[in-house]
């Protein structure tokens, strides 16, 4: 029977990455007052199917090889790029989580999508389903040869400490709507947590919930504290903000539900409160939200067979 809580190393690491640390660079484009006639030795040359168009940095459409093949039968092969292209590009942020770009290749069904700067639009680079796939495996293994550094002692390390009961605990602010920093907590516990020898399969799920809980506090909050304690049994995380609250906990738990507004969702923050998400990672989980006050959550990760045997979902 496979674990329903069984988190694999891709599931957490489209997480952890930015879009701009998978997308490529070094993107061919042209400018709206090229020729069409000019796409043809372009699109054959670099065996591409679409190009961006960029005036002065900034995107400003898009053309395609099926834009080509139309002009071409109109017999408009003279016409500038700009009457031609697409204004409207579904684009993606560079500094968004890269676990929205696979969302949205999912749910659009593009081939790639160009990714620009959420301030100013400028051009950033592009990204397609094989820069992820290339992305991931170049961040498996630097992961794997920093795992080897810090392995020399981590298998003992509640071991060497002589108490009767050890508790260790880290602290993180998260500041609210600071979009450019969203995911930093979860990703500097986890590296946390690999340091001190921490089992992988309990990290990753760590840090997905945490990544989940994180988000709810940048989202919808002014800010909010994270509180990890971890002892040679568990890593219990407590999430507490002193924002708006949440009415309905029940239909929160709802996968897919959000309260967010449409410009979070255009900011590629707002696939959903991630509380399903949370329940699916945890091994037990505890929330406590009251309306105009604030909302406190409690996930709890077990690192032995044992105290998991006896463990049970609450919300």
């Amino acid at each position: 029977m496979v674990d329903e809580k069984e988190i694999t190393k891709v599931q957490e690491l489209v997480y952890e990455l930015k879009v701009g640390q998978v997308m490529v660079k070094d993107v061919i484009t042209v400018t709206p007052h090229n020729l069409m006639s000019e796409l043809r030795d372009l699109l054959r040359d670099k065996r591409i199917s679409g190009v961006p168009v960029v005036d002065k940095g900034r995107l400003v459409g898009l053309v395609s090889i099926e834009d080509f093949i139309k002009c071409l039968t109109d017999g408009k092969m003279g016409s500038p790029v700009e009457e031609r292209m697409n204004r409207n590009v579904k684009t993606l942020y560079d500094n968004e989580p890269l676990v929205h770009a696979v969302k949205e290749f999912d749910r659009m069904g593009y081939g790639r999508f160009p990714v620009v700067d959420r301030e100013s639009g400028k051009l950033m680079g592009i990204i397609t389903k094989g820069d992820i796939i290339r992305g991931l495996l170049k961040k498996m293994e630097i992961d794997y040869q920093e795992e080897e550094i810090h392995r020399y002692r981590a298998s003992h390390f509640f071991e060497d400490i002589v108490a009767d009961k050890t508790t260790l605990i880290f602290q993180y602010n998260v500041i609210g709507k600071d979009f450019d920093r969203a995911g930093e907590t979860s990703s500097g516990l986890k590296k946390t947590l690999r340091r001190m020898g921490i089992s992988p399969k309990a990290i990753r799920r760590l840090a997905i919930a945490t990544y989940e809980a994180e988000m709810n506090i940048v989202v919808f909050t002014d800010g909010g504290e994270i509180t990890a304690r971890v002892t040679p049994q568990e890593v219990r995380v407590e999430v507490v903000d002193s924002g708006p609250g949440i009415p309905d906990i029940k239909k929160a738990m709802e996968p897919g539900f959000s309260t967010a507004p449409d410009w979070i969702r255009e900011l590629g923050f707002g696939a959903g409160m991630g509380l399903a998400n949370i329940r699916k990672c945890a091994d037990a989980m505890h929330l406590e939200s009251t309306v105009g006050k604030g909302t406190r959550l409690e996930i709890t990760v077990y690192l032995n067979e044992k105290e998991k045997h006896g463990s049970g979902n609450d919300s």
